[in-house]
């Protein structure tokens, strides 16, 4: 008897949030070691007293933050979302909190614990406010039933969300070529990612919106 495998289309739906969630392994396992340190106690560092002194927004951003990269993944699968409406509707919601709550959670600790680095404490707030700002484009955008704004916007914010995960690639790109990294290098390399992820996020609006505009055209030249 033959099993049935995957057609190349239905194979092709899961690349995207596949690589998204490879890209965001790594900021999990870290925030995850980050909450044992805290939950069971750790050596106290200059690097992580801010931790420990004030935990709760740290332990905020690290879950909601998960939450949005794992459930955002999965709103990149393609196809047909109208047999899926309920868990899309239900599982955005939950993404649009976690998000709001990850973004604001950043702009906090970005804001009030202590820092050395003004470029990259820039980065972080303009990174922060950016993604609660998207994230609430988005859902005025979604309220006014504009669906393509709505996508757009939400995909701004999740590109701002994983941050992280790109840090960890301009981050190997930086000790290959900074011989002696210092905070100027560090500053560069996360603020990169956040370009580089925006740019993306771009390109792939534009190409989207230029194919519904094909097929609108189409659609519309066939009627005539």
């Amino acid at each position: 008897m033959k099993t049935s495998s995957p057609s190349p289309t239905a194979a092709r739906r899961w690349l995207v949030p596949t690589g998204l969630l490879l890209l965001s392994a790594l900021p999990l396992i870290f925030g995850a070691v980050r909450l044992h340190q805290l939950a069971t106690g750790a050596e106290i560092t200059p690097a992580n007293a801010r931790f420990f002194a004030a935990p709760a927004p740290v332990v905020v951003h690290i879950v909601a933050s998960a939450v949005f990269a794992v459930l955002g993944a999965f709103q990149f699968v393609t196809g047909d979302r109208r047999r899926w409406l309920a868990w899309h509707r239900a599982a955005g919601w939950v993404s649009l909190i976690a998000g709001l709550l990850a973004g604001l959670s950043g702009i906090w600790m970005t804001l009030f614990y202590p820092h050395t680095d003004a470029l990259l404490m820039g980065f972080r707030l303009a990174a922060g406010m950016g993604m609660v700002l998207s994230i609430g484009l988005g859902l005025t955008t979604i309220r006014r039933r504009d669906v393509l704004g709505h996508r757009a916007w939400m995909m701004r914010a999740y590109a701002l969300g994983m941050g992280a995960g790109t840090q960890v690639l301009t981050g190997i790109v930086e000790s290959l070529v900074v011989a002696h990294p210092d905070a100027l290098s560090k500053a560069v390399s996360m603020g990169a990612a956040w370009v580089i992820n925006l740019i993306v996020a771009e390109w792939l609006i534009r190409r989207r919106s230029r194919r519904q505009a094909r097929v609108a055209a189409a659609q519309s030249a066939a009627t005539r």
